[in-house]
């Protein structure tokens, strides 16, 4: 599905997509490494196991990550000029390698431009849920968007 332009977004709408993402061990250790955080708690699994937790825990911003990423489809695919930020990021629970997660996204607000025309902001919430549905991860995002053209 093409993104939605921002007439089509409507504040209190919820999008619950269809992708889930099983994460692995890979994933959770080349993303840590890659962004050069070295938590012993996501990359070494003996201090893992040493930890609160006695396993690896997954990368708080791999989380937020696939909370952005995998919304696109559904929301802005082809339609955002850009991310302007994210706010309230919060990882309720904790997500381990194995864990499968989906998102959902609300519509929390939007408003035309003062600054661009044929532009406006939609400020979104996703939300990460394990495989036992179980919130993991939080975050509200503000995205410009664009505005459907005017018929030539």
């Amino acid at each position: 599905m093409a993104g939605l332009w921002f007439e089509e977004f409507e504040a209190g709408r919820i999008f619950e997509h269809e992708w889930t993402r099983t994460i692995t061990e890979a994933d959770n250790k080349w993303f840590s490494l890659l962004t050069m955080n070295t938590q012993p708690v996501h990359i070494d699994n003996v201090a893992a196991a040493n930890s609160v937790w006695k396993r690896p825990l997954v990368n708080s911003l791999f989380t937020l990550g696939l909370m952005v990423g995998m919304s696109v489809n559904d929301t802005t695919f082809g339609t955002t000029v850009a991310n302007l930020g994210m706010t309230d990021v919060k990882f309720p629970h904790p997500l381990f390698e194995g864990d499968t997660i989906r998102i959902r996204t609300t519509v929390l607000a939007k408003r035309e431009s003062r600054s661009r025309p044929g532009e406006g902001i939609v400020t979104l919430r996703h939300e990460a849920l394990n495989q036992d549905g179980v919130v993991c991860g939080v975050c509200d995002r503000q995205a410009l968007m664009r505005m459907k053209p005017a018929a030539a």
